[in-house]
């Protein structure tokens, strides 16, 4: 026996799990509602029949009464023609229809009592059921605002099942990406190292040092055009070996007040160095 309690204790926890993540609070308010409005519309239904028979009851008293008061006319009647014994029927007959009125009376006084209670009755469980209604309007507005809250949450915090398929889609994205990228540097350096061969390109060598020798002649002449404008711009006193520092003069050569020598013109024009020329002297040094 306790296997079997406990066997039902376990499916009894797995029903209730599953019911728990199926069930809708907002659709069980909405059968709760439901049943208590059946249960109003059947007390609603029982005050009707207590108020047909209470109507029945009285319907049948008005002609117990009416025929109470024939018999007493018929009794009169039947007095003033010397018929004392129609007019002692008469009366037998009418005592026994009070008689029956008077038990009529008593089940309409049961049954307006009955009314009564089920009119108080029916008027507080319809007071209930209008609270219950606004209360489950209200739970069901806060449920849906927690749902829609819930739900807007995980959309932005990407762990909703949807987001996290797109952020899982975004990622394998950027890893092949990434992947391509790296591949086709790789191939870049490749080719630039000449581990593989530029099918695209020429695959003559003789061609391809031919056009090394090319760029070579054109950079040759860059760099020498380059070192022409420098030594054009340069001043004068500028004009020596880079690096070499200058020599002071010596003791002997530092005359006071010496008398510069005259040079003829021409001589000296002649010694004036051309920037652009170079000498045969600089060439050997």
């Amino acid at each position: 026996m306790s296997v079997m309690k406990r066997l039902s204790s376990v499916v009894q926890a797995k029903a209730n799990k599953v019911l728990d993540r199926v069930e809708d609070p907002r659709e069980t308010l909405d059968l709760s509602y439901e049943k208590q409005l059946e249960q109003l519309q059947q007390v609603r239904r029982g005050v009707a029949d207590v108020a047909t028979a209470r109507k029945r009851i009285e319907l049948q008293a008005e002609q117990l009464q009416a025929s109470a008061n024939k018999l007493q006319d018929q009794a009169r009647t039947a007095l003033t023609q010397n018929r004392e014994d129609l007019a002692r029927e008469a009366l037998t007959r009418r005592a026994a229809i009070a008689t029956q009125l008077e038990g009529l009376k008593t089940q309409h006084d049961q049954l307006v009592a009955q009314e009564d209670k089920l009119v108080q009755t029916t008027q507080q469980l319809q007071a209930r059921v209008e609270a219950f209604r606004t209360q489950k309007e209200t739970l069901k507005a806060s449920y849906t605002a927690a749902q829609a809250q819930t739900k807007i949450g995980e959309a932005v915090s990407g762990i909703s099942e949807s987001m996290s398929d797109t952020g899982m889609a975004m990622q394998r994205a950027q890893d092949k990406i990434a992947q391509m990228q790296a591949r086709a540097g790789a191939v870049d350096e490749l080719l630039a190292s000449g581990a593989l061969t530029d099918l695209t390109g020429s695959t003559d060598p003789i061609q391809a040092e031919l056009d090394k020798a090319s760029q070579s002649g054109q950079v040759d002449a860059e760099l020498a055009q380059l070192k022409g404008q420098l030594t054009a711009s340069a001043p004068a006193g500028a004009l020596g070996t880079p690096g070499e520092p200058e020599k002071e003069p010596a003791e002997d050569d530092k005359v006071v007040d010496a008398e510069p020598v005259q040079e003829a013109p021409q001589e000296a024009a002649d010694k004036t160095p051309d920037p652009f020329t170079i000498s045969d002297t600089e060439g050997e040094s």
